[in-house]
């Protein structure tokens, strides 16, 4: 039988082959090479190498992005690289100057120049819009090296020409843009000519509210509506003293104003409208010059008010909008849900958190005050029409395509955010044990779009009262209070419509009824003996003579001017407990 030899080598012999190897290496790494050859190789790597897919490149992006922030910027040459990593994460196009002092920014439509000194220290900023001259920007987030902020400007800059057509077509956009931020400055300083309003006024009651002026990427801003809570110092009470300048852009409601292609074709100013520089009455209403071939053009665009947050609308308000200015808000019909869930989604956002994970125990809702504790059921699926619940959607942005139609549209906005408001003050993140002594119940319920009812047991007898609260506008909420013809009297409507419209706030304002219907208690010895004896009138079917104006007065149908549904109506959606007995106001 044969053997196989061995074919194991010894250690010496590895070593040997290794130095062999070496020796081969070093000699054609040291061997001349032309530099044909040498391209030659290089060029057949890079072919070999393939195209990197997007989600490559984007990953690439997303290190090079992280690496960028990781490194300090103390020197021009850092500087200038960060500026360029921020370019192309916008997908901008970067290039230096000669000097590598100054960092251009660019695209089709715009460029930022940024000029830096020999440290790499920020000198100034500017930008420069397609045919413009650059004007110096106020733009000082590099000074304080926030390159997020900064960013967030450029990003501003190109969501500005994401418009449809060529580079003539967004020219022409833009122009109309700034004709209308033109105009829309003019209508606030008329109104404040006209007014002397100040800051906390112009926000609430002005015509286009108050406007902070177009910055870099950030957009002309109108801010609309702020509640009692956002203008008072919640520990003290006293008001915060805003001004222009110091008030946050984020404060309340607030609306920017921009340009947007759409599907339709629309007549747009490219010049000012106002003509003049007085308002043509005390309220700051400006006069417009009748559109013109030669002040507007036709365009596949309309100028849009985009809401710093989506809000929740109702369907009939969202169709006074549409009204206003000829054009839909929603191109194709919108998804309805239940507008009381929405409001309940958008306020549990506004406080911070997941809305969607936050306990909201069937729409019951709990309100911690310094001597009470309340618990709020919002029957949003009451039927108020047709046997229909309250419908609404959120609306992030609203077409127009003239500046006078502003104003309406901000009152639409300030209207609907004034109901929001009140059904949003019973929502809170708290949580109080159903069965904790002294816990007061209440149910809230909509009647119409801005109108809706607060049922509790009364403070004194065991029956149930209602108080309505109807939104009329920004400006005015009426109230009125529904209580059975032998109860004790809580209190007056009018204290009632001047707590609300002081707090806009559902559980401060029945935190109130029940302390002035404790001191109407305290103060009136007699009351019981009162009561007794309307009970028993009314038993008789007397006419309490000389009575309090809660419904006696004169007129179609006392107890109920705001044409609200009678006790079957509000049994029916919820108000009443009671089988028998009156109501009055």
């Amino acid at each position: 039988m044969l053997r196989c030899a061995p074919c194991l080598f010894t250690e010496a012999e590895k070593q040997s082959r290794v130095n062999a190897l070496l020796e081969r290496l070093h000699a054609k790494h040291n061997a001349s090479r032309p530099w044909q050859e040498t391209s030659k190789v290089v060029r057949q790597a890079m072919e070999k190498r393939g195209q990197m897919n997007a989600a490559g490149h984007q990953l690439l992006l997303t290190c090079l992005e992280t690496l960028q922030k990781a490194l300090k910027v103390s020197s021009l040459p850092s500087m200038t690289d960060r500026l360029e990593s921020i370019a192309r994460q916008n997908m901008l196009g970067s290039h230096l100057s000669p000097s590598g002092t100054e960092c251009y920014i660019t695209s089709d439509m715009f460029y930022v120049e940024v000029q830096l000194d020999t440290a790499g220290q920020l000198v100034d900023v500017k930008v420069a819009h397609h045919g413009e001259n650059p004007a110096v920007s106020t733009i000082p987030y590099l000074q304080d090296k926030n390159f997020e902020e900064f960013s967030k400007h450029l990003k501003g800059l190109v969501n500005l020409y994401k418009l449809p057509g060529d580079n003539k077509l967004k020219t022409k956009m833009y122009l109309a843009l700034q004709s209308l931020e033109l105009d829309l400055t003019k209508m606030m300083h008329m109104f404040r000519l006209a007014t002397n309003a100040n800051t906390v006024e112009t926000i609430l009651h002005g015509s286009v509210g108050l406007l902070t002026a177009r910055s870099g990427g950030h957009l002309v801003s109108l801010q609309c509506y702020v509640s009692p809570y956002d203008v008072f110092e919640e520990r003290t009470g006293s008001q915060l003293n805003f001004t222009d300048t110091n008030v946050p852009r984020s404060l309340g409601v607030s609306v920017s104003v921009t340009v947007e292609g759409t599907s339709s074709i629309y007549k747009l100013p490219i010049a000012p409208l106002i003509t003049g520089s007085h308002p043509v009455d005390n309220k700051g209403t400006p006069s417009f010059s009748s559109v013109t071939n030669s002040n507007c053009v036709d365009l596949p665009a309309s100028f849009f008010l985009k809401m710093n947050l989506p809000m929740p609308f109702s369907l009939s308000f969202i169709q006074r909008m549409g009204n206003a200015t000829g054009i839909p808000v929603f191109e194709t019909p919108p998804t309805l849900s239940p507008l009381y869930e929405l409001i309940v989604q958008n306020q549990l956002q506004e406080e911070g958190g997941n809305p969607l994970t936050a306990p909201t125990h069937a729409m019951r809702f709990y309100a911690s005050l310094p001597d009470q504790q309340h618990c709020y059921f919002l029957n949003g699926d009451a039927p108020v029409q047709d046997g229909h619940s309250l419908q609404g959607t959120l609306v992030s942005k609203i077409p127009f395509r003239h500046p006078a139609q502003v104003p309406a549209l901000l009152d639409v906005i300030r209207h609907q955010a004034a109901a929001n408001t009140l059904i949003g003050s019973c929502v809170k993140r708290t949580f109080i044990k159903d069965d904790t002594p002294g816990l007061l119940q209440f149910e809230v319920c909509p009647l119409t779009d801005s109108s809706f009812s607060v049922s509790f047991q009364h403070p004194v007898n065991e029956s149930l009262v209602c108080v309505v609260m109807e939104v009329i506008d920004s400006r005015q909420v009426s109230c009125k209070l529904y209580k059975g013809l032998s109860d004790a009297l809580i209190c007056t409507d009018d204290f009632i419509t001047k707590v609300v419209q002081r707090c806009m706030s559902i559980p401060v304002t029945m935190r109130a009824i029940r302390r002035k219907a404790e001191t109407i208690q305290a103060d009136t010895p007699a009351l019981s003996l009162i009561a007794e004896t309307v009970e028993i009138m009314v038993k008789k079917n007397l006419p309490p003579a000389g009575s309090p104006g809660y419904g006696m007065g004169t007129g179609v149908d006392p107890t109920n001017p705001m044409g609200l549904p009678g006790v079957e109506g509000w049994r029916r959606v919820g108000c009443l407990g009671q089988e028998e007995g009156g109501w009055e106001g």
